[in-house]
């Protein structure tokens, strides 16, 4: 445990240092595991969240997008059951008043003080407020806990807009809020994450065949895109969900969960949640949320199977599988497709203005077309290992033969090796070290 705590300072540190993450508010002394995404940060999101966009719905002739409001309509969340249903057992020590979710304590004793708990009682996790200037019975609001429920609102919507014939997915990326009892573990468990999910509808299965066939489609495409973001495999456990734990809408859940630095715990899940949503937003709205044949005029529920994906534990994951040293030098090995900076761009030396316009002419030419960085900072050493942080995978230094036959020098991230290549060809290194 001692050794997984170091591991997981490290990367804190590491995260605080280069710009990755930073704790939310600090100058006011920070709010219960806030955190900020710094400008290495956020990098790193988008392009995961590009890339996730890319791979499950523009490269798919079966998927559409959506983006729904954060604040929906409360009647929303009592048809979904999220009302009555998404709690959280409560306990509070009778010493030191401190309160922790009962089904994550190993013991009946307080893990802060050893104090006496209380009896557990059932805790709502969505976040309320009101709507307009005046808070009231009748005007309360939830900010909605997940993503999912806004694609089963607005599913005829989409239908009807973008002609799609079953089987045929929604997507959606976006923010959620959860009122965790216990948040923690840097940005595994926060109030405030975004989500990564789609609603894959199906017609009714005829057979536990039907369904199931589709659910291993959607545990291999999940799989893919665990090995697409670079998350180290062998960390990656497939869990099925006993049926006494099942949510109350999933008939099938399978976890993916990861090693973490502070054990193994969910990454991404997938469920098999039937007709329940379009069926219980049709019964609460009054309105047909059915899809109608268009040959027989026959009208049904879809089924729907619904991989879910955080972007917050995404990051984490990758960070963990990506971080690495050899020797003192501490190396992010993140994927390139996904890594902030795809090169960054050197003069030998800041104090010779020949070498640092040719290495502003290179640098300038490469950002056109990639996120590059600009270093001329400290000796040549120093700025590779600051990009081996960075997790950027190639360095191009400009020096004295650059100005004679248009060569630089090119070093890899992750084995130090250096050749030398026409300026020309940096374009194609570049993007090959993308596309691989």
């Amino acid at each position: 445990m001692a050794k997984q705590n170091k591991e997981m300072e490290k990367i804190l540190s590491l995260c605080k240092q280069r710009g990755f993450i930073f704790a939310g508010s600090e100058i006011y002394g920070g709010l219960q595991n806030s955190w900020d995404y710094g400008p290495m940060g956020v990098e790193l999101k988008n392009n995961i969240k590009q890339l996730w966009w890319n791979h499950f719905v523009r490269k798919r002739e079966d998927m559409e997008g959506l983006d729904a409001a954060l604040i929906m309509n409360p009647k929303v969340w009592e048809a979904s059951g999220h009302v009555s249903e998404f709690n959280d057992p409560l306990v509070e020590c009778k010493k030191c008043h401190e309160r922790f979710r009962a089904d994550h304590l190993d013991s009946d004793k307080c893990p802060s003080c050893s104090g006496e708990l209380g009896e557990s009682q059932q805790f709502n996790m969505m976040f309320r407020t009101h709507l307009g200037p005046v808070a009231g019975s009748d005007n309360v609001v939830y900010l909605r806990p997940e993503t999912a429920q806004a694609i089963f609102v607005d599913f005829k919507n989409v239908l009807q807009t973008s002609r799609q014939v079953l089987p045929f997915g929604i997507a959606q990326i976006g923010k959620a809020f959860r009122n965790e009892i216990t948040p923690g573990n840097f940005i595994f468990r926060t109030r405030e994450f975004e989500q990564m999910e789609i609603e894959y509808f199906i017609k009714p299965p005829k057979n536990e065949k039907e369904w199931q066939d589709y659910f291993e489609k959607w545990i291999k495409n999940i799989n893919e895109w665990i090995d697409l973001i670079g998350v180290d495999k062998n960390k990656v456990h497939e869990v099925e969900i006993d049926k006494s734990d099942l949510a109350h809408y999933s008939k099938r859940t399978v976890d993916f969960e990861f090693d973490f630095p502070f054990g193994r715990q969910e990454l991404y899940g997938l469920a098999y949640r039937t007709d329940f949503d379009l069926k219980n937003h049709e019964q609460h709205s009054g309105q047909n949320t059915k899809y109608r044949e268009q040959d027989t005029g026959e009208e049904f529920w879809p089924h729907v199977i619904e991989p879910s994906m955080g972007v917050d534990r995404t990051v984490l994951a990758i960070l963990c599988s990506a971080y690495s040293e050899d020797g003192e030098r501490v190396v992010l090995k993140l994927d390139p497709k996904i890594a902030p900076y795809k090169a960054a761009v050197f003069p030998l030396m800041r104090n010779k203005p020949e070498l640092v316009e040719k290495a502003r002419e290179v640098y300038v030419s490469l950002k056109n077309k990639f996120n590059i960085a600009w270093d001329d900072r400290g000796n040549i050493g120093k700025r590779y290992y600051s990009q081996d942080q960075l997790g950027t995978p190639k360095c191009v230094t400009i020096d004295f033969d650059t100005l004679e036959d248009d060569t630089v020098t090119v070093r890899d991230r992750d084995s130090a090796k250096q050749e030398r290549v026409k300026i020309q060809d940096l374009e194609k290194i570049i993007s090959d070290s993308i596309n691989q």
